[in-house]
């Protein structure tokens, strides 16, 4: 696994696990929904849960530790792995004590939530989570200063435009 993250780099892994289990996240959903019409749909089901995990082993599983460990200096780095572990588990408990209500209440669409959410957990990494692959704290830092930066010279561009039209 390591290796193929010195490879293949975080940012990239964690997108196609993200993806990928979309996509699988699907492909329950259609299996479920299709499953009293076409017994096979079964072994779509089955095949679409071993690619979810295999896609989740790949990127969201330890994707995330490799880089909140590297989005933080030394000095803030055990209080983000905390927070971490503890979001992290706090939802697993939660989607554990309540998958069961939910998948009664929607039915075969169950995984349609699933799909929704990592579709928005896709999306705000596309947009948000830099690559961390061979970047010192100091270069990460910097990637997100100069959004910063770029986002408050757009603000202060449009503010001069307001006022120059008024």
């Amino acid at each position: 696994q390591v290796f193929l993250v010195e490879k293949a780099g975080r940012r990239s892994l964690f997108l196609a696990g993200l993806m990928g289990m979309l996509i699988s996240a699907v492909a329950m959903t259609v299996g479920l929904v299709l499953l009293s019409q076409f017994a096979w749909m079964s072994y779509v089901s089955m095949v679409a849960i071993f690619l979810f995990v295999i896609f989740f082993e790949v990127g969201p599983g330890p994707i995330p530790w490799f880089i909140v460990a590297e989005l933080f200096s030394q000095g803030p780095r055990p209080a983000a792995i905390a927070v971490a572990g503890f979001c992290n588990w706090a939802c697993n408990f939660i989607v554990g004590m309540c998958f069961q209500y939910i998948a009664d209440l929607c039915g075969p669409y169950v995984f349609a939530i699933f799909a929704a959410l990592l579709l928005l957990f896709f999306l705000f990494a596309y947009f948000k989570v830099p690559e961390t692959k061979g970047k010192s704290f100091e270069e990460i830092a910097a990637v997100f200063r100069r959004k910063k930066l770029s986002a408050k010279a757009m603000t202060e561009l449009q503010d001069l435009r307001a006022s120059e039209e008024a």
